[in-house]
């Protein structure tokens, strides 16, 4: 493979072998995402030490396509956008599919609780759109639910809320996945 190359000097050299890895191309464009993100709730906390108070921020940020995948997810940073983005970073890893029927409503009705948080959640006729408040809608409208009614029943605490909302998408069953579970067909069970 190394052939031996005359030099001006009149000295022999080996060639170098030329079984390199080809350079990286620094101009490449990353996939866009066509994740979206929303930040629900962000908050000042403090450590107290020896040496006094250390002051952090605390982001809860949802993201999500609006086609059937949701995330939460939280971040700590003594920068608040730094918070935002380990937040952001942290959902899209923690990303669930929910089950849509006709991709705009839910399949049945779902009461869910996470800490002292409790959501209802209600499927709904065409055109009715999300009835919803403060962090439900901000993870139903990601999630890409469309029609739905809502109830908040317990503790008004941001994060447990949209947790609790995430946990009733989550175990939402379709007319499908039922029927095989039971080992029958669809109109067996909607009979």
């Amino acid at each position: 493979m190394n052939e031996e190359v005359k030099n001006t000097n009149g000295k022999d050299r080996p060639r170098k072998n030329n079984n390199r890895r080809p350079r990286r191309n620094n101009n490449f464009s990353r996939q866009k995402s066509d994740l979206e993100d929303k930040v629900i709730d962000i908050k000042r906390v403090t450590k107290v030490v020896k040496g006094g108070r250390q002051f952090r921020f605390l982001a809860t940020v949802v993201v999500g396509n609006g086609k059937g995948r949701v995330g939460i997810g939280t971040g700590k940073a003594k920068e608040m956008p730094d918070a935002v983005k380990k937040a952001t970073q942290a959902a899209s890893k923690n990303l669930i599919n929910v089950e849509l029927v006709d991709n705009r409503t839910i399949s049945h009705e779902i009461v869910s609780k996470v800490g002292a948080a409790k959501v209802m959640l209600k499927p709904a006729t065409e055109g009715t759109g999300v009835k919803a408040g403060g962090p439900l809608r901000d993870v139903l409208e990601l999630a890409g639910v469309k029609d739905v009614l809502s109830k908040s029943l317990g503790s008004s605490t941001k994060i447990n809320q949209a947790r609790a909302t995430l946990k009733a998408l989550e175990n939402q069953k379709s007319i499908a996945h039922v029927a095989a579970l039971r080992g029958k067909s669809i109109e067996e069970i909607r009979g």
